[in-house]
């Protein structure tokens, strides 16, 4: 029995037998030991012959049975064949008898079908007297539940009448035509009212009918019309239609063979008669009036008139309905997106200029040309590159003439006029529409406000030998570089994606880049005249408090303090106008203004402290200064 382990068995017979281990106290016996193993060695073979003669005898009955099967199995097979031979012989039967029945069904149908229309032109025969008797007797003409019956041979008769010739049948043609056109009326009629109590089934067979008519289209119009009675009542009208496109899409499948073509007619019907009128309405009201109500309108209806679009493409509308629905709002729009960019342009002309009048008129401000050519040339280069006062500068008050609210206003009517470019644009005019808003952004936002304001304030900036001067320019500057980058952002955000794949682009980028040198030029001008102004004033102050005796004290023994009054003067007001630069700019410009505003700075003591003669007390009196001056440019936070 498996598994079988021949060491294990050979130690459970030494177990078993008495003497043949240590256990139980009992004595080792070899012989007893010898004597079991002996004799289960003979038990063994005993077993194995009884059980080898077992297997030879199954053996042999196994061969006895598998020529039995072998047998049976050739018996079997031929058998199969016989009956083979009989399915081929039944199979080949059949197919002649089917061949027969074929043939014999051909020759039937050869024979009935001009029977069937024989008995049909009969009938078609039989209608056909009546029309010429005048008087239709039949039950299918007179009965009105027939009207089906009656519409068929009608339709047939029609057909037939059509080839006759007119001088000898024109009677009956007239009556034939008059019958088909009453029928036609009676089943559209018949159509209306079972649409008005909504039975589908009857307007389904009834549409079936009138397939053959020539009055179809019209029981489609019919249809269409009676969809759409009450069908708007609310205000809006896009949503209505949207409901109502759905309602007749479940509907129409079930009533007529061709419902795309159906549903596409009514589609066609709202956007031509109920959309049209109602943009119409909408947007003629302010054409000539409010540019900006006509606008927004514009910009609303097509938005809202593109996404009922969006919503229709869900149904089926035949092969190309993304065509079908472009031509329908295309015809709708076409007059008004013809001009819209010249309106859009206009329109944000006339409000840019508003919104700055309106801001430099609350501060009873009269914009003044800035001069251009000849002399005013000669005298800002002049005033440039000398300090000399070449006329009176302006006074502005501490005004800067540039407002955050007047540009934020103006960036949001410039975003607005990019969204309604980008929604009403044709795909091939949209860089080039885009950059003229652009164009006009910069005009009115960079030019006429900031330009401006960087003119005004340099031409504010005093001479550097002025006294008490009030240096405004640096305020100017950080209000320029606040509204900068909102021009910078508003560029990227709403200008980029409507040019970034067009060659306006580098057009726009060469714009903004021309305007952005023009301005930092201005700035750089300003900066410097400022820092000399700076530089003037600490000169009075230095002149006006440095006295000689400072560094050449009369009593050498009694000098009680730590630093002179000119250094106490000058370090505070350096110290208010490094305060002043840091908030002023940001990033690199901070470093580069304090670098040369301490150059100047240095210079100036290094001159200054040049001019006196010292005795040893005042010499450590202008030590000390030195160190004062030394904290001071520490503030500067600038290595050099």
């Amino acid at each position: 029995q498996e598994p079988f382990v021949a060491d294990e068995y050979i130690e459970r017979l030494a177990w078993r037998t008495p003497g043949g281990g240590s256990r139980g106290g009992e004595a080792f016996d070899p012989k007893r030991l010898l004597e079991e193993f002996v004799n289960h060695i003979q038990e063994l073979q005993v077993m194995d012959e009884r059980i080898q003669r077992k297997v030879e005898k199954l053996e042999q009955q196994c061969q006895k049975e598998a020529k039995e099967f072998a047998k049976k199995v050739q018996e079997l097979q031929k058998s199969n064949q016989v009956a083979f031979q009989h399915f081929q012989e039944l199979d080949e039967h059949i197919s002649y008898v089917a061949t027969k029945v074929c043939h014999l069904g051909d020759q039937l149908e050869g024979v009935n079908t001009p029977r069937q229309r024989a008995v049909e032109a009969q009938k078609l025969m039989k209608y056909f007297n009546e029309f010429l008797d005048g008087e239709l007797k039949s039950d299918v003409f007179t009965n009105s539940e027939k009207i089906k019956e009656a519409a068929d041979i009608i339709q047939k008769l029609h057909l037939i009448a059509q080839e006759l010739p007119f001088d000898r049948f024109s009677e009956v043609k007239s009556k034939i035509a008059s019958k088909y056109h009453d029928l036609e009326c009676q089943l559209i009629q018949e159509f209306t009212s079972a649409q008005r109590r909504g039975e589908i089934s009857r307007m389904r067979e009834v549409a079936a009918v009138l397939l053959h008519f020539k009055g179809y289209s019209h029981c489609v119009d019919v249809y269409i019309k009676q969809c759409q009675e009450g069908a708007f009542l609310r205000n809006d009208v896009f949503e209505d239609a949207a409901i109502l496109c759905q309602r007749v899409n479940k509907q129409v499948g079930e009533i007529f063979s061709n419902p795309e073509t159906v549903l596409a007619k009514l589609i066609q019907n709202i956007f031509e008669v109920k959309l049209q009128s109602y943009v119409k309405d909408q947007l003629e009201e302010h054409r000539k009036s409010d540019a900006e109500q006509y606008l927004k309108n514009l910009y609303d209806l097509y938005t809202r008139t593109t996404n009922l679009s969006s919503k229709l493409m869900e149904f089926n509308l035949g092969t190309d309905k993304q065509t079908f629905l472009s031509k329908l709002i295309k015809a709708i729009f076409i007059s008004y997106l013809e001009n819209y960019i010249e309106v859009e342009i206009g329109y944000l002309k006339s409000r840019s200029a508003m919104i700055l009048q309106r801001y430099y008129d609350s501060k009873n401000h009269q914009k003044r040309s800035i001069g251009t050519g000849g002399i005013q040339d000669l005298k800002e280069r002049l005033r440039q590159r000398t300090n000399l006062p070449l006329g009176p500068s302006i006074d502005t008050h501490g005004e800067t003439f540039l407002s955050q609210e007047v540009v934020v206003n103006l960036l949001q009517e410039t975003k607005q006029a990019f969204e309604r470019c980008h929604r009403l644009s044709d795909p091939s005019d949209l860089p080039k529409n885009a950059f003229r808003i652009f164009s006009m952004l910069v005009e009115f936002l960079c030019t006429e406000h900031i330009d401006y304001a960087l003119e005004t304030g340099l031409a504010g900036i005093p001479s550097s030998d002025s006294k008490n001067a009030n240096l405004y320019f640096l305020d100017v500057v950080h209000q320029a570089n606040t509204i900068f980058h909102l021009f910078d952002k508003q560029f990227n955000d709403h200008l980029m994606p409507l040019i970034s794949s067009s060659p306006k682009l580098s057009e726009c980028l060469q714009k903004k880049k021309d305007i952005i040198e023009q301005m930092e030029v201005k700035l750089d001008m300003g900066i410097d005249r400022t820092l000399n102004c700076m530089i003037g004033q600490m000169k009075h102050i230095l002149a006006a408090e440095q006295k000689k005796t400072d560094f050449k004290p009369e009593d050498e023994n009694n000098v009680l303090i730590q630093y002179t009054n000119a250094c106490v003067k000058v370090c505070g007001y350096v110290r208010k106008q490094v305060e002043k630069i840091r908030n002023s700019m940001d990033g690199k410009n901070v470093d580069t203004v304090l670098m040369e505003f301490g150059v100047r700075f240095h210079r100036l003591i290094y001159e200054h402290l040049q001019q006196y003669s010292y005795s040893c007390m005042g010499g450590m009196l202008a030590i000390c200064d030195v160190a004062e001056y030394r904290k001071c440019a520490k503030d500067f936070k600038v290595s050099l």
